[in-house]
């Protein structure tokens, strides 16, 4: 009986260190810092943005960036400057010829990943090149290229329902040129995801830089 537990227990401990050796820490590749100007007051209305490092969340080993060069629509197809699938070329630089700029109001960006792939994390650039801070951002993902049935809200900083998503509890972040990962709780299988924003603390425009999906 005593071997017994013994031998339990050395499976059990080689079991865990099997399964860590199957894991890595997420850390995001970002670009040299490119703030520019005077900086201003980020200020949303009833928010208070925070300035915050990423979580280094421990993810499987075969876990990469899925939305790489993958397609790219919007609620508005016509973007005031630059073009969608700038937001998936991989380059997270703020220089003029690297983001999007969408019309105001709330608008969308959504990525395909192709096809239905488990998703563990998002990461986000929006403009860094001033900090700012985004209004009513909301990331969803779906099976359904409409977002009709079956979403599932990652994170969402409506606080008053504005976006008619839901309201959400998420604080909005201040941009820089880490950008803002969020892991999810647990891995959801999706094809699409969309993110929604209106506007930020400085105009009306709706800006992006890069997304990239960790999934496989």
């Amino acid at each position: 009986m005593k071997k017994a537990s013994v031998l339990l227990g050395v499976l059990a401990v080689a079991v865990a260190q099997s399964f860590a050796a199957d894991m890595k820490p997420l850390k995001l590749d970002f670009p040299p810092s490119q703030l520019e100007g005077t900086p201003v007051p980020v200020k949303l209305a009833g928010l208070t943005p925070v300035e915050e490092s990423n979580p280094v969340p421990m993810v499987p080993a075969d876990v990469k960036n899925i939305a790489l060069k993958k397609a790219v629509t919007a609620s508005d197809d016509f973007p005031l400057e630059g073009e969608l699938e700038y937001i998936t070329d991989g380059n997270k630089a703020a220089n003029q010829g690297c983001y999007v700029d969408i019309t105001g109001g709330l608008q969308w960006v959504q990525i395909d990943l192709g096809k239905e792939s488990e998703i563990f994390a998002v990461a986000v650039w929006h403009f860094h090149s001033q900090k700012r801070a985004y209004n009513d951002v909301v990331i969803q993902v779906s099976n359904d290229k409409e977002f009709k049935n079956g979403v599932t809200t990652i994170y969402n900083n409506d606080h008053d329902n504005s976006a008619k998503l839901g309201k959400g509890t998420d604080k909005p972040w201040i941009e820089t040129n880490e950008g803002k990962l969020i892991p999810l709780k647990a891995p959801v299988k999706a094809q699409y995801v969309r993110l929604y924003s209106d506007g930020n603390s400085t105009n009306e425009v709706n800006s992006y830089i890069e997304v990239e999906v960790f999934g496989r």
